[in-house]
C-alpha cells in the first residue's frame, strides 16, 4: 500500500473525514518512524523496539480524529513509542505537545525520529504514564497509546473540564474508549474493538 492508497481508502469509506488530519498524514513521512521503510504504509501494526509496536495507520487516524484536536489545545500523550503519533499531533497544534514513555530506549528512538522529521514543538519525558504529567496539568486532550486494564483515574484528574481522553481499555482485546470530562459526570463512548500492547 502507498500513502495515496490509504488516503483514498479513508476518504471513500468516510472513515476519516478530518481534512487537517489527512493533511498532517500527508506531510509526515511515516518511513522515518518504522524499522523497515518498505512496510511504512502497510495498514497494520509494525514492531519497533522493546517488543512494542507502532499502531496501524487507520487506528492512529481514528484515535486522532476522535480526539477532536484544535490548534490551541494542550495535549498529553501516554506512550511515545516511535514518535509517529506525536509527530501528527505536532502538525495539528501551535503549542508544545507533551509525551511520556516508560522505556528509555524508545524515548531516544522517538527523539531521533522526530528530529529526522524536523518536528520541534514537543517535549518528551521518561517516566511511568500511569501518573501522567502533573506539573503540566491540566490538559485539553489526553491520548493513551497502550492498553491499561482499567481507565487510570489519575489521567482523568489531569484533564480539563470538557477535555477529551482517548484510551484503549482491557486485558486481552480492548475497547477504545472516548472520555469526555464534564463538571458533574464522565461521559464514556465506545469506539469499538482494537488490539494494543498492554500498558
Amino acid at each position: 500500500m502507498s500513502k495515496k492508497d490509504l488516503i483514498k481508502f479513508w476518504r471513500n469509506s468516510e472513515l476519516i473525514t478530518n481534512e487537517k488530519l489527512i493533511d498532517a498524514f500527508r506531510k509526515v513521512k511515516r518511513e522515518n518512524f518504522v524499522l523497515d521503510e518498505k512496510e511504512a504504509y502497510e495498514d497494520r501494526a509494525l514492531p519497533i523496539l522493546n517488543q512494542q509496536t507502532i499502531s496501524q495507520p487507520s487506528t492512529i487516524m481514528i484515535m486522532l480524529q476522535s480526539l477532536e484536536i484544535k490548534e490551541d489545545d494542550k495535549i498529553l500523550e501516554i506512550g511515545t513509542g516511535s514518535g509517529y503519533n506525536l509527530a501528527l499531533m505536532c502538525k495539528l497544534v501551535k503549542s508544545t505537545v507533551y509525551s511520556v514513555e516508560i522505556y528509555k530506549s524508545l524515548v531516544e528512538f522517538a527523539d531521533n525520529n522526530l528530529k529526522k522529521a524536523k518536528i520541534k514543538n514537543y517535549k518528551l519525558f521518561h517516566r511511568n504514564g500511569y501518573f501522567g504529567l502533573r506539573e503540566q496539568a491540566p490538559f485539553d486532550k489526553i491520548i493513551v497509546t497502550a492498553a491499561p486494564k482499567e481507565i487510570p483515574l489519575e489521567l482523568i484528574k489531569q484533564l480539563k473540564i470538557d477535555g477529551i481522553m482517548i484510551v484503549p481499555v482491557g486485558e486481552y482485546s480492548q475497547k477504545l474508549i472516548k472520555i469526555i470530562k464534564k463538571k458533574d459526570k464522565i461521559i464514556k463512548i465506545d469506539l469499538g474493538d482494537f488490539l494494543f500492547v498492554p500498558m
